[in-house]
């Protein structure tokens, strides 16, 4: 079935038009899509059923295949068809069950996924002749590999587990600070009165702990048990997390080297007929990272889809040097963009979504 796209078409492709391109042969998976695996925005993308334990990161760069860089590179190979264990701060490629073959008009963005990115799990998505993490360019048609390096805890994977989100877009859809100011004027982005909607909808880090009784986020704990990526609630939380009480001053010290999950201070939503993407952070305005999972899928904290606005979670990890954080800093953007149409199903409608309605939460793996 051939699938087609108007020539002045400019926006990101829904779940009904991902399905149409498997159909169609521009999504090849070496098997069919299991359940929830089409997202309003996204497809979650598997793991195949061997990961590369590789010496370094690397990119292949024009002309050069990743799976003759692993052949470089790889130090032994670790079979997932029955689940093994990803120690921390290794590098392992893995070969994923889907592969492309884009057409010219079509370019693809990947991202870790939520629950991904709240394990510190470092994820990124490369195809052969590629220059960039995470971007797979239009006309591609070849393999697509995932890059892991657990951070913090050691983590059991399998084949076809889903650590990493592709988004599918043609032309430029990202809204303009007027277009999103008029957005905010019809739909009221964020839950307060003096949005900043330059460059996008600013967030800032809620250190009150008034949100969360008394409590601004979790850090990370050292030397802890695996963590299995597909087991939902297996996990108390006091075995892997810290918890942080607010301090009066309304700031906290990022230690260098140590993982912590924080909230912002604004809840968020995004209309169903858009999507949203949290920009990487500006180094410029302090020394640390914020936030793996980039990805807002169309209706995520939306009142018509079960929300009341959602504060986004925010994954935080200090570089070299000890850095304070203060209550309402800015630490990221979300870019709004247009739906080339109205998702089938939102966030939160029929997916198995765990984290619409969202305040300071922890992943699915954690009982709370």
């Amino acid at each position: 079935m051939p699938f087609t796209l108007d020539p002045d078409a400019n926006g990101i492709l829904s779940d009904r038009m991902i399905a149409a391109m498997a159909d169609a042969g521009l999504i090849l998976p070496e098997y069919p899509f299991v359940e929830s695996q089409i997202q309003p925005a996204s497809l979650d993308l598997r793991l195949g059923n061997i990961a590369y334990r590789v010496r370094a990161s690397f990119l292949p760069g024009p002309g050069a295949r990743v799976a003759d860089r692993i052949d470089e590179l790889k130090l032994h190979e670790i079979d997932l068809s029955d689940g093994a264990v990803l120690e921390t701060n290794c590098v392992y490629i893995v070969p994923l069950l889907e592969s492309l073959a884009l057409p010219p008009e079509i370019i693809a963005a990947a991202n870790p996924k939520s629950s991904t990115g709240r394990l510190d799990v470092f994820t990124r998505v490369i195809a052969d002749g590629t220059r960039r993490f995470d971007m797979i360019g239009a006309g591609y048609h070849g393999p697509l590999y995932a890059e892991i390096s657990p951070k913090t805890f050691p983590v059991l994977l399998r084949e076809g587990s889903r650590l990493s989100q592709v988004r599918f877009r043609t032309g430029d859809a990202i809204l303009t600070t007027d277009e999103l100011e008029t957005l905010h004027d019809e739909e009221r982005l964020v839950d307060c009165d003096d949005a900043d909607l330059t460059g996008g909808l600013a967030l800032s880090v809620d250190l009150s702990g008034e949100n969360s009784g008394g409590f601004v986020g979790y850090r990370a704990k050292r030397h802890t048990g695996v963590v299995d990526i597909d087991r939902r609630g297996g996990y108390a939380v006091s075995e892997f997390w810290e918890p942080i009480a607010a301090r009066p001053d309304g700031s906290l010290i990022l230690d260098p080297g140590e993982f912590y999950i924080l909230a912002s201070k604004e809840a968020v939503q995004v209309p169903p007929d858009y999507a949203a993407e949290m920009v990487p952070f500006d180094p410029l305005v302090g020394e640390f990272r914020v936030h793996y999972a980039g990805f807002f899928d169309p209706g995520f904290g939306y009142a018509g889809a079960g929300g009341q606005g959602a504060r986004a979670v925010l994954e935080v990890r200090s570089r070299e040097v000890p850095f304070i954080l203060e209550h309402g800093q800015i630490v990221g953007r979300l870019l709004y963009e247009r739906m080339l149409e109205r998702p089938n199903a939102l966030y939160g409608q029929r997916i198995g979504s765990n984290y619409q309605a969202q305040g300071l939460k922890l992943s699915k793996h954690f009982r709370t």
